[in-house]
């Protein structure tokens, strides 16, 4: 409603349309059973997005390109979210996609043709005044959250070796509303006509605090989380295996200047930790690239470059190390 208030209050001309307004604002919820750590907690922080547009057919164009934008969006941070119909709940609206990543630990059942959670996202490449393509293609599979599941049309629709069943992780949610806030409230533009016409409005949200605890639900293994570059919180992290050696502390202080100068976050660990202690905690952690400069090597004039997702491990001088991190 306070959305639909301040458009109604600046917005009088159907030559300001499309519209969309958002805001990324930290929310309160009097959750009687906080769980599941950021995912489900009294204080979340949100992303919200409101799309005004004159007729359905516009407010249509704007749902299917937040649609697709989602599914971008989400596969750049390296989760597989699946798009599945949802109730539209006390929120109201004539349509709803809720954006499920797929997680032992998720908080709700799904039911989805797996086809869907291995088909690849629209990408960037793609008509974005004509999406309808690409929103039929991830609906016209079967996926549902359980509110919405109906057990006979999921057997009807898909082969049973295609049939899964599992637990999932809310990242997004999306709706279109119609007039159904801007009738009652009488958010109106003038027409080409001349005349007022109602709105059509759209809602679109993502829950970004919880998004961490997707994220790393979604990408780890037994020795910590395993970072997408996209989301990262440093591009890499330099080891310094003896920080009381000079000739050693001063390659891996020339290597972080480098790599901060071109624009690289760079955590660096200097601490006075045995070496497996820090190669646990740099897996621990997760950043993506793990940068190793010791005694041992820098005779031999060699660094040692490891990448987190796949345990990859070369042993090759320092420039080269950098100018891989940097290409």
């Amino acid at each position: 409603e306070m959305i639909t208030d301040i458009f109604r209050g600046f917005v009088k001309s159907y030559k300001a349309l499309p519209l969309n307004l958002f805001h990324i604002q930290w929310k309160f919820r009097d959750e009687r059973r906080p769980r599941f750590g950021v995912m489900r907690g009294r204080e979340f922080l949100m992303k919200d997005a409101y799309s005004f547009d004159l007729d359905e057919a516009s407010a249509r164009k704007a749902y299917n390109r937040m649609f697709t934008a989602y599914l971008n969006t989400f596969a750049r941070m390296g989760l597989k979210a699946v798009p599945m119909r949802a109730d539209t709940g006390p929120i109201g609206g004539d349509l709803s996609h809720e954006f499920i990543v797929l997680a032992d630990t998720g908080e709700s059942q799904v039911f989805c043709d797996k086809r869907l959670v291995e088909m690849a996202p629209p990408g960037h490449d793609v008509d974005w005044d004509d999406l309808q393509g690409v929103f039929d293609e991830r609906t016209a599979l079967y996926a549902a959250t359980e509110e919405m599941h109906d057990a006979a049309a999921f057997e009807a629709a898909t082969p049973e070796e295609n049939r899964l069943t599992a637990r999932g992780i809310e990242v997004g949610h999306i709706f279109y509303f119609g007039t159904k806030y801007s009738a009652p409230m009488k958010a109106r533009v003038a027409g080409p006509d001349g005349q007022d016409t109602e709105v059509h409005m759209g809602s679109y949200g993502v829950g970004v605090s919880r998004l961490l605890g997707a994220i790393i639900e979604a990408s780890h293994d037994a020795g910590g989380i395993i970072w997408p570059d996209a989301v990262a919180p440093f591009d890499v992290v330099v080891i310094n295996l003896r920080a009381n050696d000079e000739a050693v502390s001063t390659a891996c202080e020339e290597a972080v200047h480098r790599l901060e100068a071109a624009g690289k976050d760079v955590l660096y660990d200097d601490t006075d930790e045995r070496p497996g202690g820090k190669f646990a905690t740099a897996d621990l952690i997760g950043v993506p690239w793990q940068l190793t400069i010791g005694p041992k090597g820098l005779a031999d004039g060699v660094v040692e470059l490891k990448r987190r997702a796949t345990g990859e491990k070369l042993t090759l001088p320092l420039d080269e190390a950098i100018t891989r991190l940097l290409g």
